[in-house]
């Protein structure tokens, strides 16, 4: 258990974590609100967060793990920087604390003197937001190519710069951000969104000082990660010490379609957590490849997933794992590898993993559709970005859910009217593929159709996974059936670019979840 001793009463340490939480929730309110884009105001492809001074995750919103789980790195590469109070710093390279392109971070430092730009004012946390920017440059639009080879085919690089310089905007930035995307007008507006988000939250924790006292609140911050860390270590302590290992693997990575192998060995000390991906694959040509950050947050969510819904999500849950994985291999790539892949697909399959893994010492649901199911399609001033639900693996409490975003995803789906509003295509089918669920005393959730019609010459992008491999059901439960790719009459691998014509009609099934427990006992 952690030494660190509450100096807040039970009572006041409830109240001032779920305090701090509701100003994560306001932040993304206001950058959902403010949002130009479809993927952010409709799908909520976004997250936000507040870290203490030291890049330590206090606070967060329910929104995308993938996200949150590396967001502390990006806190970290900004703190290198020296940031003064007034300082916006925005960042997307993987390298360097992001996670893939199109996920734009803007860092923030927080004091608590009234005027935000107070040159020599004590930093005391930092707003952090990060949002899916649907086109952020590359080689082709929608900045997620299923066939890129290296990270600058992906996109504009960004390293954490100042968009903002002690509370002057740097036009400069902007404008060469600007000119390196297909949509520069929604562009800037969700990077505006963001920037108000982070205001908000200035202005929430200046309020927040001002009702409980400073005091208060710097203590808040020491005692909400450490009663976190404190539950964390206790749930990993009723878990059988021992090493727990598991197989999976990525079907393909865009230039071939061999099966990628990952192997992890999940040991079990005490109240620590060690995470080992020895024997996993070199990183691979295509892009399907990792940072570390985003490894970090696969493996951070699959041990969240174990504990209590209320217990606050910050990086008090991170502080008794410790990972090895190797560098240089698809799990720790290098620059300039092709990660775009990495950070959508990869990570639900590190998450499906280690939880594999862990399934051996406590108990776990079947696998859910373990993929993003992205589905990319863009012209020369036009982009549309969507990841696809499916189904929910099924547990010992009840049947899967059908039609849903599973593991390192969180968001919602595009409207169709909405959709047909904004892009030059048409919805021609949407409803769920029933039975593609695994049968069980406790069925796997079903996966769902979606077809779309391009009425614009157009790329197409897919990234997807689980097209050959099912997720697995549990306690002798069946897998449910992978997933689906086709355009027109063509059969389409996991991952595949292609023109488009006018008429040409894109349909993604979606994989279904695994089943639990033998059917006879339903």
């Amino acid at each position: 258990m952690s030494d660190s001793q509450p100096t807040l009463d039970a009572i006041t340490l409830s109240i001032m974590a779920r305090a701090l939480a509701g100003i994560a929730e306001e932040m993304g309110a206001v950058l959902i609100r403010g949002a130009y884009s479809s993927n952010i105001k409709e799908r909520r492809d976004c997250s936000a967060a507040l870290t203490d001074a030291n890049g330590r995750m206090i606070c967060q919103a329910e929104h995308i793990p993938v996200h949150l789980g590396a967001m502390q790195d990006s806190v970290l590469a900004v703190i290198e920087k020296n940031p003064v109070p007034g300082d916006v710093f925005m960042l997307n390279d993987p390298f360097a604390g992001g996670n893939h392109l199109p996920d734009i971070t803007l860092v923030s430092p927080i004091t608590l003197a009234e005027d935000d730009d107070a040159g020599e004012s004590e930093i005391v946390a930092y707003a952090v937001t990060r949002a899916h920017h649907s086109d952020i440059g590359g080689m082709r639009p929608g900045s997620m190519p299923a066939d890129s080879r290296e990270i600058y085919q992906e996109g504009l690089v960004i390293p954490p710069v100042r968009l903002v310089a002690a509370g002057v905007d740097n036009d400069e930035i902007m404008s060469i951000v600007l000119a390196n995307v297909r949509t520069p007008d929604v562009r800037r507006g969700d990077l505006r969104a963001q920037l108000a988000a982070n205001r908000r939250a200035g202005v929430r924790l200046r309020e927040l000082a001002a009702q409980r006292g400073e005091p208060t609140l710097r203590a808040a911050f020491t005692d909400v990660l450490a009663y976190t860390e404190r539950w964390t270590r206790h749930v990993i302590a009723e878990l059988p010490d021992g090493v727990y290992r598991a197989e999976s693997e990525i079907e393909g990575d865009g230039v071939t379609l061999d099966d990628i192998p990952i192997r992890v060995a999940v040991t079990v000390e005490g109240d620590a957590l060690h995470i080992d991906f020895t024997g996993t694959a070199d990183a691979v040509a295509g892009n399907v490849n990792c940072p570390l950050t985003v490894t970090r947050a696969a493996c951070y969510f699959a041990l969240r997933t174990l504990l209590p819904a209320d217990v606050p999500g910050n990086a008090g849950a991170y502080a008794p794992v410790s990972l090895h994985a190797p560098e240089g291999s698809f799990v720790n790539a290098q620059r300039p590898a092709a990660v775009v892949a990495g950070n959508v697909e990869t990570s639900q399959r590190l998450t499906d993993t280690v939880l594999l893994a862990l399934g051996q010492a406590t108990e776990v649901p079947a696998q859910g559709q373990g993929t993003m199911n992205n589905l990319i399609i863009g012209g020369a001033d036009w982009s549309y970005y969507e990841t696809l639900g499916g189904g929910q693996g099924a547990s010992r409490v009840g049947p899967g859910a059908s039609g849903r975003h599973v593991g390192m995803t969180n968001t919602l789906n595009t409207p169709i009217e909405a959709f047909e509003l904004e892009y030059p295509m048409r919805v021609a089918r949407y409803e769920l593929a029933y039975d593609t669920g695994g049968d069980g005393q406790h069925r796997g959730g079903d996966g769902f159709y979606r077809d779309i019609e391009v009425l614009a010459l157009a790329t197409l992008s897919l990234i997807s996974d689980r097209r050959r491999h099912g997720p697995a059901g549990r306690n002798g439960g069946a897998p449910g059936q992978p997933g689906e790719n086709r355009l027109n009459d063509e059969l389409l691998p996991a991952k595949a670019s292609r023109q488009l014509e006018p008429g040409d009609v894109i349909s993604v099934r979606t994989p279904g979840g695994g089943g639990w427990g033998e059917a006879d006992k339903r």
